[in-house]
């Protein structure tokens, strides 16, 4: 369990770096641009890498269950799961989905960490995908307190309904993927009933 949290701590430490404007401005003077996008993107990877092994460890070790989930949560996951996909794809569309979003990678993050919540009552899961549900809801605050011209840049341009098909096509492509092949062969849990 320790590497897991070491790994949550490192992942959405340098994630939070968002949220503290002055301390990233800052870091960014000191260390220059590049420097610091490297130096963020070898932290988040470490602790990205420290996250998947950590939990598979703590997995291995034997669930620490907390409480037993309804089979009911465990359908409404499988139903709230194409919307993440779904808000994912549009995050790098410039359609209508991403507009109303707003900021469709963060609503996909919340959307992702609730359904696993509902659908996992273990120590581990709860911790995990706590954490990123936290983790995404305070980041959507801090983004919404900013100046408005900080918001200048994330105007988006509607580029017709063709965006929006493609999120969607993909979304639920990239959804069918994973609840059927990869998040078995990845996860090693089968999330499909019957199989």
């Amino acid at each position: 369990m320790l590497i897991l949290i070491l790994g949550l701590i490192l992942f959405l430490g340098t994630h939070a770096l968002s949220m503290a404007r002055e301390t990233r401005a800052g870091l960014i003077a000191r260390l220059g641009e590049g420097p610091f996008k490297g130096l963020y993107s070898a932290v988040s990877l470490i602790g990205l890498v420290l996250i998947v092994y950590g939990f598979g460890v703590y997995r291995a070790s034997g669930y620490v269950q907390v409480w037993n989930p309804p089979v009911w949560t465990q359908h409404l996951a499988l139903a709230l799961m194409p919307v993440a996909f779904v808000l994912l794809a549009a995050a790098y569309t410039r359609g209508r989905i991403r507009r109303a979003a707003k900021h469709p990678m963060l609503a996909a993050v919340k959307v992702w960490a609730l359904a696993h919540l509902l659908a996992n009552g273990d120590l581990g899961s709860m911790l995990l995908f706590g954490l990123f549900l936290a983790y995404a809801v305070v980041d959507r605050i801090a983004v919404k307190r900013r100046a408005p011209e900080a918001h200048a840049h994330e105007e988006v341009v509607v580029s017709g309904w063709g965006a929006d098909i493609a999120a969607v096509a993909i979304g639920l492509g990239l959804y069918l993927a994973f609840a059927f092949w990869l998040h078995p062969l990845l996860i090693g849990v089968s999330v499909m009933p019957g199989r």
